[in-house]
């Protein structure tokens, strides 16, 4: 990468006024620090209660460890520009950020996908469950899903070096990814499209197969059920993760496949200060409140250290 000296960027073009720039900063805050309060708890508890020593638990805490670490790489960055309003960034700080930005949005797309197999073996082969889905199984199931979500990053970062950015470095949005570097690039970036287009779209599209195809089983076993109670009962056991699914997915397709044209930058910002800011958050809350026994682990812990008698049978240890 030659010429490079800063990048400078733009949220919503509200970055004018102080009172906005001060409600803006205080929301991101609150979001921010909700987010990182309510993955660590996720976290804190599948690693302390026994009961929750489950696949579906394991893959919920590595659920609840991206959506921490994927708004620490934005929202930081973003609330100094706020507070400061330096409102750029160096090129080794943004290949940085496009970087862990590509790499935790991907791991996330693979984890998705794991958790779909983790619902499909549990609804559709459950007398196999505890045989299929071992701690050796899940352990390479994680492997294969940062392995995985490493490669597509590490492609686009080497191939970045063979451009030259020689200004204006301006990009509409409030953190760095890749297309807005490309666009930004005076240089030929078709070996960057074509890269782009080989590598994030075969990895985008196992991660959507792998993730969609066992629901559609899983539908089918849901549907052979004669009672109403036994439909229920097998769908509550993957609303939760399906409503995740959708909602990162739904992001994605505006994000990236949406043109970016004048009449809709102005949403496609919106949709990706919800998808990088806002999701991580909706994750816990989505899981803990449609959870049976993530609320009754957390009652249980709130209970045992606000000294409260606790009556359950089960406890967290």
């Amino acid at each position: 990468m030659k010429n490079q000296t800063a990048i400078s960027s733009v949220l919503l073009s509200l970055s004018d006024t102080p009172r906005t720039i001060y409600v803006l900063f205080t929301i991101f805050l609150l979001i921010y620090l909700m987010t990182v309060l309510s993955n660590l708890l996720i976290i804190l508890l599948v690693v302390t209660c026994a009961h929750l020593h489950t696949p579906m638990y394991f893959f919920l805490g590595n659920l609840a460890f991206l959506d921490m670490s994927y708004s620490s790489v934005t929202a930081p960055r973003l609330l100094y520009d706020l507070s400061t309003h330096h409102w750029s960034i160096s090129f080794p700080d943004c290949i940085a950020q496009m970087f862990f930005v590509m790499f935790f949005g991907t791991s996330e797309a693979f984890l998705l996908s794991s958790m779909s197999y983790d619902r499909y073996v549990a609804i559709c082969r459950p007398l196999y469950y505890s045989q299929v889905m071992s701690w050796g199984r899940c352990t390479q199931m994680m492997s294969l899903t940062w392995s995985s979500a490493f490669l597509a990053p590490f492609i686009y970062t080497l191939c970045l070096r063979r451009l030259t950015f020689c200004g204006p470095n301006f990009i509409q949005n409030f953190f760095c990814d890749l297309p807005h570097l490309l666009q930004i690039s005076c240089t030929d970036t078709s070996i960057n499209v074509l890269m782009l287009i080989l590598v994030g779209g075969a990895l985008s599209v196992v991660a959507f197969v792998a993730t969609f195809y066992p629901y559609l089983k899983i539908f089918r076993t849901v549907l052979k059920i004669h009672t109403s109670d036994g439909k229920h009962k097998a769908f509550s056991t993957c609303t939760s993760h399906l409503t995740v699914v959708l909602i990162f997915y739904a992001s994605i397709t505006f994000i990236y496949l949406v043109p970016n044209t004048s009449n809709l930058l102005t949403l496609n910002q919106v949709v990706t200060v919800i998808y990088t800011l806002v999701t991580p958050l909706l994750n816990p809350l989505i899981y803990s409140l449609r959870n049976k026994d993530l609320k009754a682990a957390l009652q249980r812990t709130f209970h045992r250290h606000l000294l409260i008698p606790d009556n359950g049978t089960r406890r967290c240890r």
